[in-house]
């Protein structure tokens, strides 16, 4: 009687555990996706455009060639900016910052979900043995008593917190960007 129906409690938390899990992948599949494309256009920002030193440099070369040849001074145009002093502005900074940060997080729920799947099979697999129900009744409480001990609903909660925080740093980078 006991074993009975505390396989079919066991069986309804793993289904739980393993639909939270489950949408919880494919969010964060398509969100790290996503924040991944927008960080892979932003990250260029932080770094000084070759083509931009290249023109730098060539302008330099050709005003002390002009200079050597002729006698003549060749003024280089103020828009070229020398690439020793180049440095990312601040919203740059922060925009790419935010989106690191909120990638990380989504990646790291997206592990946390699968190892979540991979101890919900494990419970299962352990508690539903084909031992004598007394040995089985106290594997199961042991187990039981260990996911009670360990918090594992909260921490099962606390994966979509964690996902709605990445998502409010996206939109926080994205505000920046815009903004």
């Amino acid at each position: 009687m006991y074993l009975e129906r505390a396989e079919e409690e066991d069986r309804k938390m793993v289904e739980s555990w393993k639909g939270d899990a489950d949408g919880i992948l494919v969010f964060t599949g398509l969100f790290s996706a996503s924040v991944a494309t927008f960080l892979g256009n932003t990250y260029q920002g932080l770094q000084l455009n070759s083509q931009d030193a290249s023109a730098f440099y060539l302008s330099r070369i050709y005003q002390q060639s002009a200079a050597d040849g002729n006698g003549s001074q060749v003024i280089i145009p103020p828009t070229l900016l020398d690439p020793a002093v180049f440095s990312p502005s601040t919203s740059t900074i922060w925009v790419n910052a935010l989106w690191f940060l909120s990638l990380v997080i989504s990646l790291t729920c997206a592990l946390l979900a699968t190892m979540l799947q991979q101890w919900a099979r494990h419970y299962l697999r352990v508690t539903q043995t084909r031992y004598q129900p007394y040995k089985r009744a106290r594997i199961r409480t042991f187990y039981f008593k260990g996911v009670e001990k360990y918090r594992v609903s909260w921490a099962i909660d606390a994966l979509p917190a964690l996902l709605h925080l990445s998502v409010f740093l996206f939109y926080a980078g994205l505000s920046v960007l815009l903004f």
